[in-house]
């Protein structure tokens, strides 16, 4: 008889509600049973399924570009993991983010890419990001390498990468000078060292002030404060780089003319250390111990100039007038950080996110309105303002007491120096504040800080008396001068 069974066993392995149907396995060298007969098997009509898949023919040697998501957010969130990354770090190793995402997208999708401005241009444009559930299928995706290729790439990725990239710029470990500074006082709240805009250094050591000219290296000293039972608490020069201002700790503020080595003014009003100073053309703000700030016009008797800018509630550590000259930033040991304006005696904003002395301060000469600020051993934090909304932006954990900031002249980076407990010094790039380089050698805390006249290196001091000078930032770029028909000299030969 007919095996019932065969006719199952024949035509699949699944029955009608989808679950599979258990087979007996039979050899192909056993003979049939006893009780069946040799007969042609009878078929029975087969009713056809037709699944709802296409599978495409994949003759060319990538699939069809079905892009199920926007590459653009790919690289996005590729760049972002990096970023979150290297800010431990020292976030030199993104240079290549785009250079792979752009890669993995002509070998994967077929974009055929081969510079990876033209794939950020095209990214940017509203028609290639709506690429959501988009089927397009182009002739180029399908073009047959060279048979004497040797690479598996395509031809626009290894165009890709022999096209020239930026060159990485590095900064040295080490400092390039280091000098012995004795007596130079660990004490967070003062400010001993400046650099003139006549390339000459400053440097207050116990009584005395020292000039340094990083131009011939040669050392001199301006004035000894020692006859006056009296020390130096700090120092600022003047725009022009002829007087400079010292701070004493009993509260006078002394005006020296450097070419003459000669005191030429002493301005008096405070009744305790004056330990931070900021000049503002011939005007000059001086912040004390007692709490206030004292703006004075150094060409006139000062009683006819004086202004009194009291709302801090303990010592004032921090002062820096903005680019444009319209705005003081002043910062204290009550954790407040005050922005004043030429036309008034009370501040314009205030902010109060900080946790500890606000010693840091630093106005971008890049984008307008952008102030930056740091906090003590307790906060940590480096800070950034919009003072045109008066809106907190961004911030950051240094994780160390932040004692200076300074902004670079041809970039959009920053420096800044700690305290406890790392005893660093750091470079940011914004905004996306990715650490470029850690630069470490003091073995105190760094708590002066000052910026060379052409903007590449910086001068950093610690209570280990020594100061160290680093190159850390590059030169700015010559831009290229645009061709006019109204510009003559273009025309000369």
């Amino acid at each position: 008889m007919f095996d019932k069974t065969y006719d199952v066993r024949l035509l699949g392995s699944e029955n009608s509600e989808g679950s599979p149907v258990k087979k007996k396995v039979h050899s192909l060298q056993s003979p049939p049973s006893s009780g069946s007969k040799m007969t042609s098997p009878v078929k029975s009509p087969v009713k056809q399924s037709h699944g709802d898949r296409y599978i495409p023919t994949r003759a060319g040697r990538r699939m069809l570009d079905f892009s199920m998501m926007d590459c653009s957010k790919i690289s996005s969130t590729q760049q972002g993991t990096k970023r979150t990354r290297d800010s431990a770090g020292t976030g030199d190793n993104n240079k290549d983010s785009p250079v792979f995402s752009t890669l993995l997208r002509n070998e994967i999708v077929g974009v055929n890419i081969d510079d990876v401005t033209n794939d950020e241009k095209r990214l940017a444009s509203p028609i290639e990001r709506s690429s959501f559930l988009k089927f397009n299928m182009r002739s180029n995706l399908t073009e047959p390498l060279s048979p004497y290729s040797v690479s598996p790439l395509s031809a626009s990725s290894q165009k890709l990468l022999r096209s020239p990239r930026k060159p990485v710029r590095k900064i040295p470990k080490v400092p390039y000078k280091v000098l012995d500074a004795p007596e130079l006082q660990d004490d967070f709240y003062l400010n001993l060292v400046d650099w003139s805009s006549q390339n000459m250094l400053s440097v207050g050591l116990g009584s005395c002030v020292y000039l340094w000219s990083a131009s011939t290296s040669q050392v001199t000293r301006l004035c000894d404060l020692s006859t006056e039972s009296d020390s130096v608490t700090s120092v600022g020069w003047s725009e022009k780089g002829h007087w400079m201002a010292v701070g004493t700790h009993k509260g006078s503020v002394q005006i020296w003319d450097v070419q003459a080595t000669k005191c030429v003014r002493v301005l008096e009003g405070h009744t305790a250390r004056v330990g931070a100073l900021a000049w503002n053309g011939d005007m000059l703000s001086s912040g004390s111990r007692d709490r206030s700030i004292l703006q004075r016009d150094t060409r006139i008797s000062p009683q006819f100039t004086e202004r009194r800018l009291a709302a801090h509630r303990q010592e004032v550590c921090g002062l820096k007038w903005s680019p444009d000259n319209q705005y003081l930033a002043s910062g204290g040991n009550d954790n407040k950080l005050f922005v004043w304006s030429l036309h008034s005696l009370q501040p314009v904003q205030t902010y109060t996110e900080h946790i500890a002395a606000v010693k840091a301060i630093a106005w971008s000469p890049h984008h307008h309105g952008i102030l930056a600020s740091g906090g003590g051993t307790a906060d940590r934090y480096i800070r950034f303002w919009n003072t045109l909304t008066g809106q907190p932006m961004q911030s950051v954990d240094t994780g160390s007491q932040v004692c200076n900031l300074a902004w670079s002249k041809h970039a959009s980076e920053l420096v800044s120096t700690h305290g406890y407990s790392q005893n660093q010094i750091l470079v940011w790039k914004y905004p996306s504040l990715s650490v470029v380089a850690k630069l470490t050698g003091h073995s105190y805390r760094v708590l002066y800080l000052a910026v060379s006249p052409d903007g590449e290196s910086i001068v950093t001091g610690a209570g280990d008396e020594t100061l160290r000078f680093w190159n850390v930032f590059s030169k700015a770029q010559n831009q290229k001068e645009s061709r006019s028909i109204l510009n003559l000299t273009t025309s000369i030969r």
